[in-house]
């Protein structure tokens, strides 16, 4: 592995270009198709955008807050010592695969990436199991620094640390560099979005990515099978919400004006619910002007298929 940039004192918008220049460890599960909050289409995006938007939420400030003590933990529980990289490193062979490494193992070819999860998502690491998407992302650093092994440590937040070690395997490794070599060089690079997954993170990049129409209209080409098996998948659904409608009813019956039903399996529940709304047609003939001044307009593309 080579030092692409030193991270320490590094500015975070500065370390978010450097990310741009390839693919890194926490954008391997999206690219491999294994992360259920992101995307191929959303690295492509990122990498391929001119703009350095910074995304950030609390249980990712939390994360990076935590790091030290996940680390801590670590070395408590396993008698290693770890040190930070400090570095931005890539791949000679490879240079697109970039890896910004939690820690670094002393006196081991290993490394460590520290993890937070929510309770609720316990199940996840629950009889020695790891969030495939993490798999992946260690793999991926044991390629660039062409490591023997990875630690992964976990804090549960009130509950519970965990640790793991992931022995390197080439098959995995062979297989992870073909994937990623693949979308670098036929997606970034080509300028190509990937195939969408039907996923709600690729509608809202979708959304993002072409939020306006341009008023043309051009020919429908390639798409006639596919659009097809769209109608019967129409149809499918709507019979299925159809039964789904009619079992719902048969249970109104059953519950009759009973607010729950319940059993061993399930527990039904028919309550009152209060909900408020504006009624806009009288505020817009009755007082024009607040429903102008408060009125809110958003512009969006509808999507819509016909059979012609």
């Amino acid at each position: 592995m080579k030092k692409l940039v030193s991270t320490l004192n590094l500015d975070r918008k500065e370390w978010l270009k450097y990310r741009k220049q390839g693919i890194g460890g926490s954008d391997a599960g999206a690219v491999c198709g294994f992360n259920p909050y992101r995307t191929a289409i959303q690295v492509y995006y990122d990498k391929t955008s001119g703009e350095t938007e910074e995304i950030d939420n609390e249980a990712m400030r939390q994360g990076r807050e935590f790091e030290a003590y996940v680390a801590g933990r670590f070395t408590e529980a396993t008698g290693k010592k770890v040190r930070r990289a400090n570095a931005m490193f890539y791949d000679e062979a490879n240079p697109f695969m970039l890896a910004d490494v939690d820690r670094m193992v002393t006196g081991e070819n290993a490394g460590l990436e520290c993890k937070t999860a929510s309770p609720y998502m316990a199940d996840k690491w629950q009889d020695g199991r790891i969030p495939l998407s993490y798999q992946i992302q260690c793999y991926h650093y044991m390629s660039v620094c062409h490591a023997d092994a990875w630690y992964i440590a976990v804090l549960i937040y009130g509950k519970e640390f965990k640790y793991y070690r992931i022995e390197r395997d080439e098959q995995i490794i062979d297989n992870l560099i073909r994937i990623e070599k693949s979308f670098w060089e036929n997606h970034v690079k080509a300028g190509i979005m990937p195939d969408p997954d039907g996923s709600k993170t690729a509608e809202q990049v979708i959304a993002e990515y072409f939020p306006e129409t341009g008023g043309r209209s051009i020919p429908l080409t390639g798409f006639d099978d596919k659009l097809r098996r769209r109608q019967e998948l129409v149809g499918i659904m709507e019979r299925m919400e159809t039964e789904k409608k009619q079992i719902d009813q048969e249970l109104k019956i059953y519950l009759g004006d009973a607010e729950t039903a319940e059993n061993e399996h399930f527990r039904v529940s028919w309550k009152n619910v209060s909900r408020s709304s504006l009624d806009e047609k009288r505020l817009k003939e009755e007082n024009p002007e607040i429903y102008r001044k408060y009125r809110r307009e958003t512009v969006s593309r509808r999507f819509t298929v016909r059979a012609a």
